[in-house]
């Protein structure tokens, strides 16, 4: 994939710029926006030419079909400044792929690759200021497409609008993480939209987190929707097990997210010398492991948050702790991952495309 932009775009510069308002040491994760977005429209059957403008709010028909009918999907990508000032990407081309299989299961039209990839590129080099040195400060990307037509009949649109909003980031979760394992919800099932991003995913999820919260527990680690068996995701983000000295993560499927950070982190495990199994994991095995002792780690893995420990996990009204071990998988592979992404460690995967 090339980020050389052959792309057409119209750019309507800010007059002002608000980054000096911003406290870049305290950032609440996607709450600041840079000062300009990426639009572009699909109308009569094909893409219209994109528009890089300032930042603004924009009005839509009532009757808009993501309204009524949620056809909206997203990704989360990161961007990373080297000590060159250099600004990179983290395997664009696997969230392009996905933000696109997303589309066609939500009955929504394909972004082409220029739009998408020399659009991002264009609106990071404008915004390149916005992306800070040093490890932990990122700049979080998110492209998403909505459905604009109007109408309220049960249909797809015939109008979409994809854009790209940019927000300065830290840490996404803070503190220590406790889960519990969803006994009755559901985040997916098969035959469903699971395996796309779309936003309705993340809507269905609030009440059982709410619920979860509640209780003093800060996520939910989904289980299979027909027999609540099998462990599948944690929260918003993929997660693994480490029982003894083997780490342990669901496949792929039509109910689990084909997660970047996921594949990246079993690639480095690979690389490591460390176990890892690709298999379902099923509850029974993972109380066990928690009472004979042999559960060592469970830790999420996603872009916001790239590698959460989890200190504790509750099922059916017991709680678990997690020991804390010396030589911590997920600390391991934290630092693997970031000092790629920063250009701290030799990338031999070919995962960072300069911007």
């Amino acid at each position: 994939m090339s980020l050389k932009s052959t792309l057409e775009i119209d750019i309507v510069k800010a007059t002002t710029s608000k980054i000096d308002s911003v406290d870049f040491e305290n950032l609440l994760f996607g709450n600041i926006f840079t000062d300009h977005m990426l639009v572009c429209d699909f109308k009569e059957g094909a893409w219209q030419k994109p528009i890089i403008k300032p930042y603004e709010p924009f009005m839509i028909d009532p009757s808009a079909k993501v309204f009524h009918y949620g056809q909206a999907i997203f990704e989360g990508m990161k961007a990373y400044k080297d000590e060159n000032d250099d600004v990179w990407l983290f395997r664009p081309d696997e969230n392009f792929t996905r933000f696109n299989k997303s589309a066609v299961r939500m009955a929504m039209p394909e972004v082409p690759e220029d739009i998408f990839i020399d659009g991002l590129k264009t609106i990071l080099e404008i915004e390149k200021e916005w992306v800070k040195k040093g490890l932990g400060n990122t700049l979080y990307i998110r492209p998403f497409m909505i459905a604009i037509g109007s109408g309220v009949i049960a249909q797809p649109s015939t109008q979409y609008r994809f854009m790209i909003i940019l927000s300065p980031a830290k840490s996404y979760y803070s503190g220590e993480v406790k889960v519990i394992i969803a006994e009755h919800y559901s985040r997916a099932a098969n035959g469903g939209i699971g395996a796309a991003k779309a936003a309705g995913n993340y809507s269905a999820q609030f009440y059982p987190t709410k619920l979860a919260n509640a209780k003093g527990f800060q996520q939910i680690i989904w289980t299979d929707d027909a027999t609540h068996t099998k462990l599948e995701e944690a929260g918003t983000m993929n997660v693994f097990f480490r029982i003894n000295d083997t780490l342990y993560t669901a496949p792929t499927s039509e109910r689990i997210l084909d997660g970047v950070t996921r594949k990246s982190l079993i690639d480095l495990a690979k690389r490591d010398g460390l176990n890892v199994e690709v298999r379902s994991v099923l509850v029974e095995e993972l109380v066990n492991a928690a009472k004979d002792g042999s559960l060592k780690e469970i830790f999420g893995a996603g872009t916001a948050a790239v590698v959460s420990p989890i200190v504790a996990f509750s099922y059916q009204g017991t709680e678990y702790q997690l020991p804390k071990v010396e030589n911590s998988f997920a600390q391991q592979l934290k630092e693997d991952l970031t000092k790629i992404q920063y250009k701290l460690a030799e990338d031999t995967f070919g995962w960072t495309v300069k911007v």
